[in-house]
Formats: C-alpha cells, sequence, structure tokens
C-alpha cells in the first residue's frame, strides 16, 4: 500500500475490486478424468497468503490471509500466526473490515498492525497468542504506514491531510479550475506503553503537511532521528520532487540530505547511524530522469554531504530493505522472476541470496541478527506460499499450505518463452498450457496483456483478475503473457525502446509472439483473440484498430487517444520532456501512438469494458472508440461500471468484468 499514489503516476494502473448474479455458463468445462475446472466464483474466492513479518527472535512469523467476502462485496485481510518450530498455525485477528501491515515490536512481545474494524484505518496492539486488540491511534483522516522505533518506546506514522483551497471556498455555482483541496501527509510518532493500552496518550506531530508530504520512513538506530522521503505536492510535478530528509525528534528540526533531480525513496539506516541507503534514479545534478530511467542504491552521510551511487552497473530497479552487518539487502526484479540480494557497501559486490533462480521471492523480513528470514514464495506449479529461510546458507521452509485449495483442479503448465519481434529485440512470455495440452492438435489463442507499461508478467499461478488466465486455459484455449517493450525487469535499455515506437513497437511485440506460436502448429490462426487492462487496454485497442488477425478482443480501461490521456488522463502528472513531449509539440508522434488513428482499417469485434468515473484514462475515450468502430461497422459493446473509477467497484462488479468478458470471447472464439 506505500507509495501507491506516487506509483500510479507512472504505471497506468491494474484492478480487483457489483453488479449481477454468476452467470450459469461460468463454470469451466471438464479437463481430465473426474476434475473439473473452477467456476469464476471458484477462482475468484481463492485465499492467498501475503506480507510475512519475522518476529525479532525468529520464532513466529505474522502474515496475511486475503479472503473474498461476497457479502460484504470485498476482499478482506485477517492475521495469522505462525510458529516456526512447530509449523502450528492460527488466526489472530477476526473483525469486521480487514487487519493488514503486521508489525513485532523489537522485543517480540507485541504486534501492532494497521485495521479498519472502527471505520478509519488505526493502529491497533496486541500480544500474541492473546486476541485481544487495543487502539492506539485515533487519526482523524487515518493511519497510512507506521514503523517501531529500535528501543521499543515508540511508533511513527504517517497520516493524510487536506489542506484548503488556496482561492478559498467556492459558491455551489461553479469550479475555478486549480482551485483545489491539496492533498498531502504528515508525520506523527506516539508512545507505545510497555504494559496495557496507550490510546489516552496523544500523538505528537513532527511534520507540517503544508510543507511538504511524507511517504517513506525509518527509524535511526539510537532511536533518535527519523529518515523519510517527501515530495512538494504543490509542485506542478509531484513525483520528481521526492527527496529524503532527516528529522531530529529533540527539536523537530529536519534537514535535506538527498536533492536530486529525480525522485529518491526508501531510506535505510546503516547500523552505526552514520549513513542511509535509498533508491535513487540519477547519478548527477547533470542527470535528468526519464520515466524509463533505472534506479540505484546510493548512500548518504546522516548530517549530508556527496552521496556515491553502489549499484551502477546493476540495471535494474534495486529496492533496499535492510542494512546489516553484513551489508544491504535489497530486492529485485530479474526478467520474469523476482530475488533477494546483497550488497557489499564497500566494494559494491552484489550477491544473490534467493534460490532457485526460476523462482519469484519477495516481501522479505528479517529477524534482528539477520540469519533468518521471512517471504513470500511462487513459482510456475505452486500458489503463493509463506517461507522461511536461513540467509546462508539459503533453504525456505513453507509454513502456509495454500496450494491445497487447487488440489481438486488440474492446474495448467506454466512456461517461459522467447521470440525475435519486428526489430529484431529479443521478447519474452509467459506461455499457459491447458490441461492435457496435445501438441498435434490446434488451439484458440488468448493473447491477456499486462498492465503498466512499467509492469511484468510473471509464470506464477495466480487469480489474474479481471482477466483469470487459467480459466480460459481450463476452457481450453492457449494463453500468452508477452512482456512487451516497457516492462520491468529487463533494464533501462529495453524500457527505454517505447521512446517513439508507443503502440507500435508493442503491436510488433504481440503479433511476432502470435506468429511465433502459430509456427509452431498447435494454434488455430482463426481463432487469436487479445484483451488488456489499462495500459494492456491501449494496446488491446491499437490491435483491433491496426491489425486485422484478431478474431475477437477486450479493451478494458484503455485509451483510444493519446492527446486525452496527456491533458485530462494520468498523462497529466507526468512532466513534458524530450522523451515526453507535448501533443503541441508532437502531434505526429501522438497520432500514431493513438488507436484512432487507424479505425477505418479496424474489423475486429471489439468488447469494450469501462468504468464510469475513471479519471486515468477519462472515459471519453471509450465513447470515442465505441463510435469510431461502430462507424465502421465493426461488431462492438460497450458496458460502463456504474461508480468504478479505474477498478471495479468491489468482487461482485469485478465478477461482472470477468463475465462479460469470458461472454464475449465464448461467442467470437468458442462460437457459444
Amino acid at each position: 500500500m506505500k507509495g501507491s499514489v506516487r506509483r500510479a503516476v507512472l504505471s497506468f494502473a491494474v484492478i480487483t475490486g457489483n453488479l449481477i448474479p454468476q452467470l450459469s455458463h461460468a463454470a469451466a468445462e471438464p479437463t481430465q478424468g473426474d476434475k473439473v475446472g473452477p467456476t469464476v466464483e471458484q477462482w475468484m474466492s481463492l485465499k492467498s497468503a501475503d506480507s510475512p513479518r519475522i518476529s525479532p527472535d525468529g520464532r513466529g512469523v505474522a502474515y496475511l490471509i486475503q479472503e473474498a467476502n461476497w457479502e460484504a462485496n470485498a476482499f478482506e485481510w485477517e492475521i495469522w500466526i505462525a510458529r516456526i518450530a512447530t509449523g502450528e498455525r492460527y488466526q489472530l485477528t477476526d473483525s469486521k473490515g480487514s487487519s493488514w501491515n503486521p508489525r513485532w515490536a523489537p522485543d517480540g512481545r507485541r504486534l501492532a498492525f494497521l485495521s479498519n474494524r472502527d471505520g478509519g484505518t488505526q493502529i491497533y496492539l496486541v500480544s500474541p497468542p492473546g486476541r485481544e486488540a487495543a487502539r492506539l491511534t485515533q487519526a482523524d483522516n487515518g493511519v497510512n504506514d507506521f514503523q517501531w522505533s529500535p528501543d521499543g518506546r515508540s511508533i511513527a506514522f504517517t497520516t493524510s491531510e487536506v489542506l484548503p483551497r488556496p482561492g478559498g471556498e467556492e459558491p455551489k455555482e461553479y469550479h475555478v479550475v486549480g482551485n483545489d483541496p491539496a492533498f498531502t501527509s504528515s508525520l506523527w510518532v506516539i508512545a507505545a506503553a510497555a504494559e496495557g493500552p496507550s490510546a489516552a496518550i496523544p500523538p505528537e506531530r513532527l511534520t507540517e503537511g503544508a510543507a511538504f508530504a511524507v511517504d517513506d520512513f525509518s527509524w535511526a538506530p539510537d532511536s533518535r532521528r527519523i529518515a523519510f522521503s517527501a515530495n512538494k505536492y504543490d509542485a506542478p510535478y509531484p513525483f520528481w520532487t521526492y527527496d529524503i530528509y532527516v528529522l531530529h525528534l529533540a527539536d523537530k528540526a529536519v534537514r535535506k540530505v538527498v536533492d536530486t533531480t529525480g525522485p529518491d525513496f526508501f531510506p535505510v539506516w546503516s547500523p552505526d547511524g552514520r549513513q542511509i541507503a535509498y533508491r535513487t534514479y540519477v547519478r548527477s545534478d547533470e542527470e535528468e530522469y526519464f520515466t524509463y530511467s533505472s534506479g540505484y542504491i546510493a548512500v548518504v552521510p546522516a548530517g549530508g554531504g556527496p552521496s556515491r551511487i553502489l549499484t551502477e552497473q546493476f540495471d535494474e530497479n534495486p529496492t533496499p530493505l535492510a542494512w546489516s552487518p553484513g551489508g544491504i539487502y535489497f530486492a529485485a526484479r530479474q526478467k520474469t522472476y523476482q530475488h533477494l540480494f546483497l550488497l557489499t557497501p564497500a566494494t559494491g559486490a552484489i550477491e544473490r541470496v534467493s534460490e532457485p533462480s526460476a523462482s519469484i521471492a519477495f516481501s522479505f523480513s528479517f529477524t534482528s541478527d539477520f540469519r533468518q528470514a521471512a517471504f513470500v514464495g511462487a513459482d510456475a506449479k505452486t500458489y503463493q506460499e509463506i517461507y522461511v529461510s536461513a540467509l546462508r546458507p539459503f533453504k525456505p521452509r513453507r509454513l502456509t499450505a495454500m496450494n491445497e485449495q487447487l488440489k481438486a483442479w488440474k492446474i495448467s503448465a506454466r512456461e517461459v518463452i522467447g521470440w525475435k519481434s519486428k526489430d529484431g529485440e529479443p521478447i519474452e512470455g509467459v506461455l499457459i498450457k491447458p490441461p492435457g495440452f496435445d501438441p498435434s492438435k490446434k488451439y484458440p489463442l488468448v493473447v491477456i496483456l499486462h498492465t503498466g507499461p512499467l509492469e511484468v508478467d510473471q509464470p506464477t499461478i495466480t487469480r489474474d483478475l479481471p482477466y483469470p488466465a487459467e480459466l480460459f486455459a481450463q476452457k481450453g484455449a492457449l494463453v500468452l503473457r508477452p512482456n512487451y517493450r516497457g516492462s520491468i525487469g529487463y533494464g533501462a535499455g529495453f524500457r527505454k525502446l517505447l521512446v517513439g515506437y508507443l503502440g507500435i513497437g508493442q503491436y510488433w511485440d504481440v503479433i511476432t509472439g502470435v506468429d511465433h506460436l502459430i509456427a509452431q502448429g498447435f494454434v488455430d490462426p482463426n481463432r487469436v483473440g487479445a484483451m488488456g487492462w489499462s495500459h494492456g487496454g491501449y494496446i488491446t485497442a491499437f490491435i483491433t484498430t491496426y491489425s486485422d488477425r484478431f478474431r475477437a478482443a477486450t479493451v478494458g480501461q484503455g485509451t483510444s487517444d493519446w492527446r486525452i490521456f496527456y491533458t485530462v488522463g494520468a498523462g497529466s502528472s507526468v512532466k513534458p520532456g524530450p522523451t515526453n513531449p507535448t501533443p503541441w509539440d508532437d502531434p505526429e508522434g501522438y497520432r500514431k501512438a493513438s488507436p484512432l488513428t487507424y479505425v477505418r482499417q479496424a474489423k475486429t469485434p471489439t468488447l469494450i469494458q469501462h468504468g464510469e468515473a475513471d479519471r486515468i484514462a477519462p472515459i471519453v475515450g471509450a465513447h470515442e472508440l465505441y463510435r469510431a468502430l461502430k462507424d465502421q461497422g465493426v461488431p462492438v459493446r460497450m458496458i460502463i461500471y456504474k461508480g468504478a473509477g479505474h477498478l471495479p467497484a468491489g468482487l461482485k462488479q469485478t465478477r461482472a468484468v470477468v463475465e462479460h468478458n469470458f461472454d464475449w470471447f465464448r461467442k467470437w472464439l468458442w462460437n457459444e
């Protein structure tokens, strides 16, 4: 949840989230033997485990279980505890709403967490194995995030603030554009009594919301200072203004210790409290930040001074997690996989810690002596689970049994494949083969395009909402999830390929992947479909207008005119520059990248799905595409989801999105 607002600036978003009852045809057809594929509701109701926090002494792990609550129309989180020695697991929280973000006190006796059980999001304290929690905070606008002080006496937290309109309150009859309330966040600290509730103790404000908006933060080892990243919320392009600050609790003095031309995040203290590691995107004041730039881990003296880049040769975005006596642990993607690494600050040497290489490991937490870690692990054959492992040697042991939910079904096989795009660029993707796949037969092919574009598809078994790949595979289709240019995990150069080739370059990457599979002999070229949400919806809109190679397509929350995206959509938050010119400076570039430019050659039957209140990809673009396709005589259907923004509004509406999409392909690929 941390940093979600800032990342939405660069990502063209994702999903989850009341409309119609489940349709009778939602059940997939039989696969092999007596095993039958899941229904839409069964697949959406899979529980998932996430966010493990290992106790300081390594005896227990607190983690989250997410479950679909159809009555409440929402996914809800509860906290569970696993005892490492015995493998015993028990549910710690069970209340109305959700509980999440568990964090152990340094002495391991108490657990703090966030919950919305009483309405707004507040911090609660509990002493496991006891289950009775006491509310610690009463923040007016709720708590965004929190951290224990190393001495266990205090908890720092951030809360949102709404500042008045600069031009004063307005009458009901009109609104002056630009005279909007400002949304910011501030840093606070509250005492956490060692015994009994401490809700009566008022918190102390540390920063003013009018000065800057605080995001990531961490305590110094001495519990006297806090480092944090913050942006100038009132700047034209706030994302570019994130810098690193240090606050002294004694006098609340704040000093900016990192001030670059790009954003800086994730401050982490050295064990001696003399240095701070963080992620930056520029190596000097002469360098400019672009959305495709790779991040680096840098260190700066805690009192300020010159920074030093440590990971210049590591061509991806490393996220510093903790600074141990042995070095800085960080997480990063590596193509379709994800791992934990250890960086030696003195030499810059980097060692991959997690194994095996063909796996996804994330959400790491560490014991106080850095001998053990808990994390989330997944791969092509196993549903996401919670693991614990020694760090040297790395030997994971599974603590949860989420994969047991899949035993009733024969799950599709997933593998990473590669091919060459039209311009020779190597492209990878995840291929999902239906149960009982026979290479001598021909199958319909469904291409599912991820959001982003700075995202990546990985070979894992997930719910994949709102386009669950597993249900299409269970129906008997091959599913291709291409990591087109711009996808994260492949380095800055691969992301830079988007510059000047937005739309057309990504289409090359998709269609050459389709051609590659057709050449294998097991794809029916007359039954190929494409679907995507957000940026994936944009690429699908491009496909449906630029090409007649696809039998059907679904455009979910996409954009069809890049000028609209720039002026009133999420693009209005991105700073113009050499690689991101305005429509007035580069009208031809915007024309070439817009699906509407090619609509006169469109032939692909298209379903358009859009939220009525979407401000990231405004719905006017969906209306434009709908009218344009109608004018060409192309079969088109448009469904508007009431109350939805860029994401469906609740579980039931998400199910409706899934089923409407499934209906469309049943009709056009399976003639049902």
